[in-house]
């Protein structure tokens, strides 16, 4: 039975590797492991070490505090239901979203705020 921040953790790591693009694979070869492992990370069904969490970290260009990042707000959302980083068109869009030049990523986000206000 997996714990429920095994499970956070998980999604936090695929989550990230989703966003820049990195395969199971690539994310394995760069900390040195089998991509399966990589997926039983990412499902929370094994627990990732400390020093295993540190090397997915500097793989992914990230603090390991980021992996934690919501954790409490993950079990309300949890609680409701919904997990909006589980949904693959959220995240395509977020990902697309990052692609483009900040200047017109932000006039891109005042117009979503104020279409969203009007709906």
């Amino acid at each position: 039975m997996k714990h429920p921040v095994d499970a956070h953790v998980g999604k936090r790591i695929r989550h990230r590797r989703w966003m820049i693009g990195m395969t199971q694979q690539q994310l394995a070869d760069k900390v040195g492991i089998k991509f399966q492992q990589i997926q039983k990370y990412e499902t929370g069904m094994n627990r990732v070490s400390a020093s295993r969490l540190w090397d997915i970290a500097d793989a992914l260009g990230v603090t390991i505090a980021f992996f934690f990042e919501g954790l409490a707000d993950g079990a309300q959302a949890a609680a409701a239901g919904h997990d909006m980083m589980a949904d693959k068109e959220a995240l395509e869009l977020v990902r697309s979203y990052y692609a483009i030049p900040e200047a017109q990523r932000r006039r891109l986000f005042d117009l979503a705020r104020v279409l969203s206000e009007a709906a």
